[in-house]
């Protein structure tokens, strides 16, 4: 059997993989690039508008990237690395629209503005310390802070009509937020590839054999699903960026830096609205407080999606136990993940956060009436018939290896590379797809050393992405100069 050379093999058809083959493509039109899907389309997984919140997470109202102190100070860190993150992809998005790459802007990402409600004395005194101190940074100098009922209703009418007046409740307000169908910009950003040289999909072609050659480089063995054939590959570089399928490919992979990792997935569900008369009344995503208790990707949000153009509310999410890694996965996932050196981290791991299972677990066995309760929280008039369940996509949530041999459960996202740069793969959940572009200009630079210090590499990232080289964190007149472009350029200002 004849074996397909390429330099790029993209393991997985999302948001990830479609970002970093776009980011190569433009950086070096030459490079011979396979993108493997086992799916029958790309973009059905954590990718699709439905399986994830839609929304382009810049820290302005996820109040759990803004951590309370033992004091009662608020750190703010967390929030600025991701607001800038999150303007490197609008930079990037904002140049494929200029270049004609990408559609008209709406078709993927639209203006809601980002809200967060809290009730209650402790609430309030948190969220106004947390507006002092971010509105005190030029990153979220726009935010808007009200305790007015008046101000209330025009921000979130659904949100406050008839609630108890005598209740203390609060908010803050970031006008240019954005909603963004990650599913609609994937599919676009793989039908221009597919519409350039030297690109192939391999769609329903899951991955049977990974491992490395004597020569370096990786063997990448794929069958397709309806037809049985086997293609053999052969790259120079492969990047696993196959959601809660990354896992077990990077433990096939067997490379040093693998070592340790272990998963623990949870799933998720949403209610969803799509009754005009009711969608029609909220223009905003509004974040609470999380439950005691809950992982940081369930902070409750009641949400305005637009998803495939059509316009929907959301709520939740909904977190549940789960032993699958995908959502269309094997139940046998999580046991096929343990190793020998993971084992001791993910046992340690579940003695510690018992709390997390039982919590998880509850989630499950939630009724709908349950569901709709806690929806009346931020929507008190919510009645059950308006609203339907709807599966949310998988998250596989980081377990490392902590400096005691024991195991830490991480909620963010984190690239693990080879130490020679010919693999890669993306772990983990939050902020995710929001911050693809700067996770994808993280791998080029640990995997493509050399060539990203060329003048030729380092004029075309500039081009893609202005900011490059700088911080935005620490700038803000460039930040104030990138902003205005893609406000501008994405309509959302």
């Amino acid at each position: 059997m004849a074996v397909r050379q390429a330099d790029v093999v993209l393991v997985g058809g999302g948001v990830m993989s479609a970002t970093l083959g776009m980011m190569l493509r433009q950086l070096d039109p030459s490079l011979d690039i396979v993108m493997v899907e086992r799916l029958d389309h790309v973009a059905h997984e954590s990718t699709d508008g439905w399986n994830n919140a839609g929304t382009g997470h810049a820290g302005y109202c996820e109040l759990n990237y803004t951590p309370e102190t033992g004091d009662g100070d608020v750190t703010i860190d967390r929030a600025l690395q991701i607001n800038a993150s999150f303007e490197v992809s609008l930079q990037f998005w904002s140049h494929m629209v200029e270049q004609g790459i990408l559609p008209e802007p709406k078709t993927f990402i639209n203006r809601t503005p980002h809200q967060s409600f809290v009730w209650g004395e402790d609430g309030v005194k948190f969220l106004k310390r947390r507006y002092e101190r971010l509105s005190a940074h030029h990153l979220f100098r726009e935010m808007e802070y009200t305790e007015s009922p008046r101000d209330l209703e025009e921000w979130m009418p659904l949100v406050v009509n008839n609630r108890d007046p005598m209740q203390r409740v609060a908010a803050t307000r970031i006008r240019h937020g954005s909603d963004v169908d990650f599913g609609s910009l994937t599919r676009s950003m793989v039908k221009f590839l597919e519409s350039t040289p030297n690109f192939e999909l391999m769609l329903s072609s899951p991955v049977h054999f990974l491992a490395k050659r004597d020569n370096g480089r990786w063997k990448v063995r794929v069958k397709n699903q309806k037809t049985g054939e086997l293609t053999k590959l052969e790259a120079g570089f492969v990047f696993l960026g196959a959601g809660g399928g990354a896992l077990p490919m990077l433990q096939k992979s067997d490379i040093d830096e693998a070592r340790g990792y272990g998963g623990f997935p949870v799933s998720g569900q949403w209610l969803v609205c799509q009754k005009p008369e009711i969608v029609k009344q909220h223009d905003s995503k509004v974040y609470g407080k999380a439950p005691i208790g809950a992982p940081p990707m369930s902070v409750p949000h009641l949400d305005t999606r637009i998803i495939n153009g059509e316009p929907a509310l959301l709520f939740g999410p909904f977190a549940g136990f789960t032993t699958r890694f995908l959502k269309q996965g094997s139940m046998f996932d999580l046991f096929g993940s343990v190793s020998s050196t993971n084992l001791r981290p993910m046992l340690s791991v579940s003695r510690t956060n018992m709390d997390l299972t039982r919590y998880l677990i509850g989630e499950v066995f939630q009724s709908h009436s349950d569901r709709v309760a806690s929806l009346r929280n931020y929507f008190p008039d919510a009645q059950e018939e308006d609203w339907r369940l709807q599966d949310a996509g998988q998250r596989v949530q980081i377990i490392k290896k902590s400096p005691d041999g024991g195991g830490k459960l991480e909620f963010g996202t984190e690239i693990v590379a080879a130490k020679d740069g010919t693999l890669a793969a993306l772990l983990g959940a939050s902020p995710g797809a929001s911050t693809a572009a700067h996770a994808m200009i993280d791998v080029i630079e640990r995997c493509f050393p050399q060539r990203i210090k060329t003048p030729e590499w380092q004029e075309r990232m500039k081009a893609m992405v202005p900011s490059y080289g700088q911080s935005l964190v620490d700038d803000e007149q460039l930040l104030n100069k990138v902003r205005e472009r893609t406000l501008s350029t994405l309509k959302l200002g």
